[in-house]
């Protein structure tokens, strides 16, 4: 098979190389599909081995593998795993040294490294993708792969370009990886990447160690529930998942109080915080980390013998996900949910505010479709300007190329900058005449601001009579040999209007529809959680049914070990009376921009983010989040009225 190096069979690279006397579950069908050159779906639990079934095939391949996954904590990880076994890998994110980069870059180019792990994200650069070009990897991984499918709880737009890339570069043998896939979220996966029925490898999602319960509280009885629980049980390691930022601050501090080893852990924190966090937490055999949903994706920890969730998952995706890192080493672990029905109205109305206006779409459909046959635009920019959250705006975009009103020709960067490591005369020595006059010609257009020289791509190409892809070449092959310093500013994506007599009007309102369809979905992602929390039976069993997969009674779970909880009791957010009201005059008296419409300052005291509210600091007004107990509908619905 061409791409493969028959020097060692996959058992035996197993054996000397990871030190594994044996292939768990599914591992080595899909090791083996991969090798014959088949692209593979694997639906393994998480924990289950996933990692594995690209990484030994990546050594008995000719060439590069390219792993792709938004998690950089896996990412991490895995570097420190392979590079520790002797592997040459590497690792492409936002944290990594210039330095770094350069040396990654070399040894990418000198065909040194057998993986390289990048995010999503940057799939969208420009110079990278240049270089995919010219390598042309033998093998993709897709990790987290059900952001592929609308129809998952964690719909990426970027996800949905990546299948057509895996096309473009002609890469033989995709393999897609996910441990939370219903059955249409599976078919939507192999479809988008050719993977044949015969090459869907699921082993199950039953982990017999985990032991499931559900505990109902009221409001303030959680904190009481959580200390109880955590000084009568052994300690170990512990993960308690909360919703939102300032709920970890609180919990952390209380647990602190108490005499346990507690951090908090969130987006909020800066990124050297969040990784000593990390850090501490995987050398501890009791730390215990109170973390929104951005803990523990990717972390590879397989002593963690509690998962708590102090607040209710959002769906039971995410649930299956955050109790699937509790027990990998194959020990018993507890997994429980403290569930209160006052937990429901903070997460609806978190998927409510995410839902631009008609008002917004509308505007942004004029925006991209008066622009001319050809444009390029800055989701950043459009971002602020319609104040829709980045991926709101990105997902849009990706509905207007999937209904083919724009295609897309790629991102770009309109500014590159430069620091020259030799004199210009000692650089163009290297070259025949021909390419030392190009040079030359891309040098005299730059402009030298203090340190750095700046290069306007339109300007250059103007000047050089010579397309965008011949310069932008020419500088990577530059910084590759050493002779400059490259960066870029200004990324924009470029499109092409393919239907410019397209109905604005009804676009814009079969757009809204598409938004609110996913609004509804996501309601009904976290109604199916409060199904599994009420439910009269094993919760085993009724977790594995939603993602396909038939099984008896686990025999271990809280409902089988006898215990028959209360119901819980419904959400019952606090009235809007005089004070709320008084709140919203004051607001509407200052005249915040941000806050211009309705829904602007619904989700403001909601306490949902948004771009303008943002940019203009508003996140840290005392005020922000007022009124996040009572549903967003409401709030929304009482701001929409006139003014009395």
């Amino acid at each position: 098979m061409p791409g493969t190096t028959p020097a060692a069979t996959p058992l035996e690279t197993l054996q000397s190389v990871f030190g594994f006397e044996q292939f768990r579950e599914g591992q080595e069908a899909v090791v083996s599909k991969l090798l014959a050159g088949e692209s593979v779906l694997a639906i393994f639990p998480t924990g289950a081995g996933k990692s594995l079934c690209y990484q030994l095939p990546a050594l008995l391949l000719d060439g590069i593998t390219l792993v792709i996954s938004p998690l950089i904590a896996l990412m991490k990880d895995q570097i420190d795993f392979l590079q520790g076994h002797g592997i040459a890998a590497a690792r492409l994110d936002s944290s990594v040294a210039f330095e770094d980069y350069r040396e990654i870059m070399s040894d990418l180019h000198g065909g040194r490294l057998k993986l390289l792990y990048i995010a999503p994200e940057r799939l969208a650069n420009e110079r990278f993708l240049q270089t995919l070009r010219q390598l042309r990897p033998v093998m993709m991984a897709v990790d987290e792969a059900h952001c592929i499918s609308e129809w998952g709880h964690n719909f990426r737009p970027d996800y949905l370009k990546i299948a057509g890339l895996a096309r473009e570069l002609k890469i033989s043998r995709v393999l897609a990886l996910t441990a939370t896939a219903t059955p249409s979220v599976a078919h939507d996966i192999a479809e988008a990447f050719g993977i044949a029925p015969e090459a869907m490898v699921q082993t199950g999602f039953y982990r017999p160690n985990l032991s499931l319960h559900v505990t109902p509280v009221a409001w303030g009885e959680r904190d009481g529930v959580l200390l109880e629980r955590l000084r009568t049980r052994p300690r170990g390691p512990t993960i308690v998942y909360v919703t939102l930022q300032k709920t970890a601050e609180a919990v952390a501090q209380l647990l602190t109080g108490a005499g346990f080893s507690a951090k908090a852990y969130h987006a909020g924190l800066d990124a050297e915080v969040r990784h000593s966090i990390q850090d501490a937490f995987m050398a501890a055999d009791d730390a215990i980390v109170v973390a929104t949903i951005a803990f523990g994706m990717g972390i590879d920890k397989a002593n963690i013998r509690y998962v708590y969730h102090y607040n209710l998952p959002k769906s039971l995706e995410n649930y299956a996900q955050e109790i699937g890192r509790a027990g990998r080493d194959g020990q018993p672990s507890v997994c429980e949910v403290l569930a209160c029905g006052q937990d429901v109205t903070v997460l609806e109305n978190f998927t409510y505010g995410d839902t631009p206006t008609g008002r917004a779409i509308a505007g942004m459909v004029d925006e991209v479709m008066g622009q001319g046959e050809t444009f390029a635009t800055s989701t950043y920019d459009l971002s602020g300007r319609f104040d829709m959250r980045p991926l709101v705006v990105e997902t849009l975009l990706t509905y207007l190329e999937l209904d083919e009103i724009l295609e897309s020709t790629g991102p770009f960067y309109s500014e590159y900058r430069f620091q020259p490591q030799r004199p210009s005369a000692e650089i163009l020595q290297k070259f025949d005449a021909r390419r030392a006059a190009f040079l030359r010609k891309i040098f005299a257009v730059a402009f030298k601001a203090k340190t750095w020289f700046h290069l306007n791509l339109d300007e250059a190409m103007a000047s050089t009579g010579e397309d965008r892809q011949k310069i932008v070449t020419a500088m990577n092959y530059l910084e590759a040999q050493g002779d400059l310093i490259l960066e870029v500013a200004g990324v924009k994506h470029g499109y092409r209007l393919k239907e410019p007599e397209a109905d604005r009007v009804a676009l814009a309102g079969s757009l809204l529809e598409r938004f609110q369809s996913r609004e509804k979905r996501d309601i009904e992602r976290l109604r199916t959680v409060l199904t599994l929390v009420a439910h009269q039976g094993c919760y085993v069993r009724h977790l594995l049914a939603y993602f396909g997969e038939q099984r008896e009674d686990c025999g271990h779970c809280g409902w089988c070990a006898g215990e028959r909880p209360q119901p819980i009791a419904p959400p019952t957010p606090p009235e809007l009376g005089e004070a709320e009201t008084e709140l919203v005059r004051t607001l509407r008296k200052e005249k915040h921009e941000a806050l211009a419409t309705p829904r602007q300052m619904a989700r403001f005291l909601c306490g949902i983010t948004s771009p303008a509210a943002t940019r203009a600091k508003l996140h840290r007004d005392p005020r922000f989040g007022e009124l996040g107990s009572i549903p967003f509908q409401e709030v929304l619905a009482r701001l929409s009225r006139k003014q009395q």
